[in-house]
């Protein structure tokens, strides 16, 4: 934001960098609207930690904290926390890994990552803009995350309602239902019980597809990793950088060394196996993260915890296609936290038709 700094959650950026002398580009549309912007969020140092924890500027508090404090995931926590308490309508975040997603998927919020290039990145900080990088609106409800798109990408609510008035119910609406191994099973029950109440048509997919799931999985993250080294190389030997984000920028430089250009060269065989998959159905529909967020731990733990996070977290596999996904609350009755995360995967550029599914689902599942 002009005459701000881009801190990316960072003490040294916060002390070193100079304020932004423009805006990032994909603001541009934001300010010719009646908009109030209130502030600017916190997240991950260097949206480098998908647990959404911040050492320098304070932890961003999860609205769903009673006797222990859950993380509230990231990287764009402050924007996933502002949303859920209400300090703002609207919130934007970047997502590379799940950065939109997982944030709202522990906070109880709608989350959007759109298709890899349709907004621009001008202005954002960068972990891997050339394959994953993406920004994407977060609200309380699908309305709002329309209006947000719409801030975005100008026109974007007049296809919404085009598409939601030729498809107001779920009857017809196929979807590849994706299950994966070690998921609470209480955030499967939830995610079924809610396509079910939608009126979709559930199409079970198959083991083999998991199985390709999960390598995209680990190609994505080396991806992700090395993009980190690539971009915030520079700042591994700087004072006021923690350790925990040096040893992110450290692990990306051995996945630049051993597995980065193995990872990018099966990513057209990734796209065209959602595509295959995505030609028989509408959406994949797969929960956001397999567990509730997890409590945060003391600071010797976090390492483990970010490296945990990781493997709960069903998102970077979208991210390395390229593709939009959205990920929604659904009630998750009996749980300690209520609800858990829906996430639905669509064709490139369906931003519309995703939020129409995301719209059904928040309907008929808030009828209970």
């Amino acid at each position: 934001m002009k005459g701000v700094v881009t801190t990316a959650g960072s003490e040294y950026l916060q002390k070193h960098a100079s304020p932004a002398t423009k805006d990032a580009s994909c603001l541009a549309h934001l300010r010719q609207r009646p908009v109030h912007i209130v502030g600017k969020t916190n997240l991950s140092e260097f949206a480098v930690s998908p647990s959404g924890t911040n050492d320098y500027f304070g932890t961003p508090i999860n609205p769903f904290n009673k006797l222990w404090k859950l993380i509230p995931g990231g990287s764009s926590s402050g924007s996933a926390v502002a949303v859920a308490d209400g300090q703002a309508d609207i919130a934007f975040g970047t997502d590379t890994a799940g950065s939109i997603r997982v944030p709202a998927a522990c906070c109880g919020i709608v989350g959007l990552k759109t298709t890899h290039g349709l907004i621009s990145l001008d202005g954002v900080f960068p972990i891997e803009p050339d394959h994953l990088d993406t920004v994407g609106p977060m609200a309380k409800d699908i309305a709002h995350t329309v209006i947000g798109m719409d801030l975005l990408q100008p026109g974007f609510a007049k296809r919404y309602a085009a598409v939601s008035a030729k498809k107001p119910t779920g009857k017809g609406i196929r979807i590849g239902r994706l299950k994966l191994k070690n998921t609470y099973v209480k955030i499967d029950d939830a995610v079924d019980d809610a396509l079910t109440k939608a009126g979709f048509q559930v199409v079970p997919l198959s083991n083999e597809f998991r199985k390709q799931w999960e390598k995209a999985t680990l190609d994505g993250d080396n991806v992700a990793a090395t993009g980190a080294w690539l971009k915030d190389a520079d700042y591994r030997f700087k004072l006021g950088v923690t350790n925990r984000a040096k040893s992110v920028i450290g692990v990306g430089q051995i996945s630049h060394k051993t597995s980065y250009r193995e990872a990018l060269a099966r990513r057209d065989e990734w796209q065209r196996t959602l595509q295959g998959v995505l030609n028989r159905v509408d959406f994949i529909a797969v929960p956001t993260m397999k567990s509730t967020p997890s409590a945060v731990p003391p600071n010797f733990g976090y390492g483990v915890l970010e490296a945990v996070m990781l493997k709960l977290q069903n998102t970077v596999a979208v991210n390395l296609a390229g593709n939009p996904a959205l990920a929604v609350p659904v009630p998750m009755p009996g749980a300690m936290v209520p609800v858990a995360s829906l996430q639905l995967i669509g064709r490139p550029n369906s931003e519309a038709e995703l939020l129409n599914a995301g719209r059904i689902v928040e309907l008929s599942t808030q009828k209970d």
